[in-house]
């Protein structure tokens, strides 16, 4: 009897008190059709420090395991698991979603977060530096960079800021594990140049496949002192006046960021990458290619000398038979 009461007493503790999460807000998905104890696998496996087992025999004796709605769901620091049980057999899961894709700007994801439906849009009217120093960058960081692409989860009448500051932490947390875990010997000397790089990658890849050979070329071109001379740069350059097609005089544009003027990297990433550019850029492919040209089906011809680029481009961009 007295074991009985020890460990339903070590149960009603267990359920009264709060979770583990990996972040907060922790955003996590249940799926149709889950039980409870299949429900608290999926929410364990997205962050949450659940036992499914318990989880299982908690709504299984309140009575609720039946009732467990399946959907998105926000829980904050603090959330115990019988809230969580009564949060999810309420269905309370009023969340709406704002995707950034990979190789968006800055500017491009807080416009969406601008028109987004449900957001206290308390970042417009902010400067790019303002909404830096709000969400707790160290002074002086640019914003082009620096958020991570993916879906964001949030509740009716949450900050725009709140979104800009867990898409910074992302990015954080995705740059420090990928350079922790980076190949030796690449030209690159903090984790931000991996990540201007990265960005040049993003913009660059037409096809996935293609992608850390994309990277080792421009790993390569850096180890030999050469010019990166990668168009996205010029097109981030020109801005507003780009027309969909970069000339000669576009090519010769005084800007820190036109790559065919400057040597090495340009001063700010280019556009927001996601983790599979940041990886390809520390973990390369082996080759010697120096050059790379678009097909026209998305895919890249590499070559590793200019002989071999200037018949690339013959082919592929001027159309000309060998």
């Amino acid at each position: 009897m007295i074991l009985a009461l020890i460990a339903a007493a070590s149960f009603v503790d267990w359920a009264l008190t709060p979770m583990r999460l990996s972040s907060t807000p922790l955003d996590f998905s249940v799926k149709p059709g889950s039980t409870a104890r299949v429900a608290a696998m999926q929410i364990r496996d997205q962050g949450a420090g659940l036992s499914p087992r318990l989880f299982y025999w908690l709504a299984r004796l309140s009575g609720k395991g039946t009732q467990l709605k399946a959907g998105s769901y926000e829980i904050e620091q603090g959330t115990s698991p019988w809230q969580l049980l009564q949060k999810m057999a309420r269905g309370d899961q009023s969340l709406l979603a704002v995707t950034v894709p990979e190789g968006w700007t800055f500017k491009q994801f807080l416009d969406t977060l601008n028109q987004a439906p449900g957001l206290d849009h308390d970042a417009q009217g902010l400067s790019a530096t303002q909404i830096m120093q709000r969400i707790g960058a160290p002074p002086g960081t640019p914003p082009e960079g620096w958020f991570f692409p993916d879906t964001y989860l949030y509740a009716n009448g949450s900050s725009e800021l709140t979104i800009l500051k867990r898409a910074y932490h992302a990015m954080q947390r995705q740059l420090d594990a990928a350079w922790a875990a980076r190949q030796p010997g690449l030209p690159l000397q903090t984790p931000y140049q991996a990540l201007i790089l990265a960005s040049m990658v993003e913009k660059e890849t037409g096809k996935p496949s293609d992608r850390d050979k994309i990277a080792a070329v421009f790993i390569n071109r850096l180890r030999n002192g050469m010019p990166l001379q990668s168009d996205p740069t010029v097109i981030y350059a020109l801005g507003s006046r780009y027309t969909g097609a970069i000339t000669r005089q576009d090519l010769q544009i005084p800007s820190p960021y036109n790559t065919y003027i400057h040597a090495g990297l340009p001063p700010t990433p280019i556009a927001l990458p996601g983790d599979a550019a940041l990886q390809s850029v520390l973990h390369p492919a082996a080759t010697r290619a120096l050059y790379f040209v678009a097909r026209g089906d998305g895919s890249s011809a590499f070559s590793d000398t200019l002989a071999e680029h200037n018949a690339a481009v013959n082919r592929y961009i001027l159309k000309r038979s060998p």
